[in-house]
C-alpha cells in the first residue's frame, strides 16, 4: 500500500463529509422547488383574493346604487327652482328728471347740481349720476319740485321787448313773466332775442326742448325779415353755400326778396342751425340793417294767425305724429281707442281641407 504525498489532498472516505455535501445540495434543490411551489400557491391565493375584492366592490356599488334609487323614489321629484327676483329699477337720472319736470335743460340741471342747489330726500345731490325713484322728494333751492307730467308743447307768439329767460339780471320783462296763469313751468325751445318776435315753442319737458334745438333734426326755422339798404338778390342766392362772418362759419341759408319799397325790403329767410343772432349778423355783413325780425315757423309748427302774446297748446296727437310719441295720450280725451281684436279664423280639420282641394 502506497502512502499519499504530503502536498496531495487525501480523498475523503465514503460516508464522511463528501457524502454530507451531496445530501446538502440535494436538500437545497428540494427546498427551492418547495419555495417555488409555495410562491405559485401564494400567487393563486392573491388572484383569488383580488377577484373576491372586485366582486365585493361590485356588490357594494350595486347595493349603494339601489339604496340611492330607493332614496330618490322615496323623496320624489326635485322641487322646481324659484325664479330669480327681478332687480329693483334704479330710477331716472336726476338731471333728466329735472329736465322733464320743466325746471331747466339737462345741461342747466347739471350746473344746478354742481352748485349744490338740488336736494334728494333732504340730502344735497353732489353728482348727476343720482337716480330718482317713484316717491322720492326732489327740491331745488329748497323748494319742492313736482314729479314730471306728460310732455306738453305750446306755441307762443312772442312780442318784441321781452327777454327769453326766466330771470334777467337787468330786470327787463321776460317771456315767462308775461305768460297767462294756469300753465305748468315751461322752458323755451331755443330763444328769440329782445327785439325779435314771432313763434316761440315752449314745453314742460327740458329734454324735449334740447332735442328740438339740435340742428341734427334738420328742421327749418323760417323768418320774415324787414331790412333797410340795397338788396342784391344774387348775393342773397349765394348764401345757400354758407358764409363765414368774423370767423364764424354759418351753414346754408335760404334767402329771397319778397317785396321792396324805397330803401326798405321784406325778405324770407330760412336756416337750420339757428346760431345766436345769426340772421342779424349775416344781414349786417351784407350791408343790410334789420329793422324787424319775425319767426313764422319752427319745423312743422307754424305761427299762423296766433295773436301776439297768445299761447296755444299743440294737440298731443299732432305732437306724437311729428315727434314719435314723446307724449302719451290722455285717457278719454285725445286717445284714439284701439280697434277690438279680430277673432281668429277657424281652421277646418285636415280631412275636410284635403277634400276641399280641387283635383290636379
Amino acid at each position: 500500500m502506497t502512502a499519499p504525498a504530503d502536498d496531495e489532498p487525501a480523498a475523503p472516505p465514503a460516508g464522511t463529509a463528501g457524502s454530507r455535501d451531496v445530501a446538502s445540495a440535494r436538500a437545497d434543490a428540494a427546498g427551492t422547488e418547495a419555495a417555488t411551489a409555495s410562491g405559485h400557491a401564494a400567487g393563486a391565493h392573491a388572484v383569488a383574493a383580488t377577484a373576491d375584492d372586485a366582486t365585493a366592490d361590485d356588490t357594494t356599488a350595486d347595493a349603494a346604487s339601489a339604496d340611492d334609487a330607493t332614496a330618490d323614489d322615496a323623496t320624489g321629484p326635485a322641487a322646481p327652482e324659484l325664479p330669480e327676483t327681478a332687480p329693483e329699477p334704479r330710477g331716472e337720472r336726476i338731471a333728466k328728471w329735472l329736465a322733464r319736470a320743466g325746471i331747466a335743460s339737462r345741461r342747466d340741471a347739471e350746473a344746478m347740481i354742481a352748485a349744490r342747489r338740488v336736494r334728494l330726500n333732504n340730502h344735497v345731490v353732489d353728482t348727476p349720476a343720482t337716480f330718482v325713484k317713484p316717491g322720492d322728494l326732489v327740491a331745488v333751492d329748497r323748494k319742492p319740485v313736482s314729479a314730471p307730467e306728460r310732455t306738453r308743447l305750446f306755441r307762443y307768439h312772442k312780442p318784441a321787448g321781452l327777454v327769453t329767460t326766466h330771470r334777467d339780471p337787468e330786470g327787463r320783462p321776460t317771456v315767462f313773466d308775461s305768460l297767462p296763469p294756469g300753465l305748468p313751468r315751461l322752458v323755451s325751445v331755443g330763444r328769440l332775442d329782445l327785439n325779435s318776435e314771432g313763434l316761440l315753442l315752449l314745453t314742460n319737458d327740458g329734454a324735449l326742448a334740447r332735442r328740438l334745438e339740435l340742428p341734427a333734426n334738420g328742421w327749418l326755422r323760417r323768418y320774415r325779415v324787414r331790412v333797410h339798404g340795397a338788396v342784391d338778390e344774387g348775393v342773397l342766392a349765394g348764401l345757400s353755400r354758407g358764409i363765414v362772418v368774423e370767423g364764424v362759419a354759418y351753414g346754408p341759408i335760404e334767402a329771397g326778396l319778397d317785396s321792396r319799397q324805397g330803401s326798405n325790403a321784406w325778405l324770407t329767410v330760412a336756416l337750420r342751425e339757428g346760431k345766436n343772432r345769426e340772421v342779424r349778423r349775416v344781414m349786417q355783413h351784407l350791408g343790410l340793417h334789420v329793422t324787424r325780425l319775425l319767426r313764422t315757423a319752427y319745423g312743422p309748427f307754424q305761427l299762423g294767425a296766433l295773436p301776439r302774446g297768445a299761447v296755444e297748446e299743440v294737440n298731443p296727437k299732432v305732437l306724437r305724429e311729428q315727434l314719435g310719441d314723446p307724449a302719451p295720450p290722455r285717457p278719454g280725451r285725445d286717445a284714439t281707442p284701439a280697434p277690438p281684436p279680430r277673432p281668429a279664423a277657424k281652421r277646418a280639420p285636415p280631412a275636410r281641407r284635403a277634400a276641399a282641394r280641387p283635383p290636379r
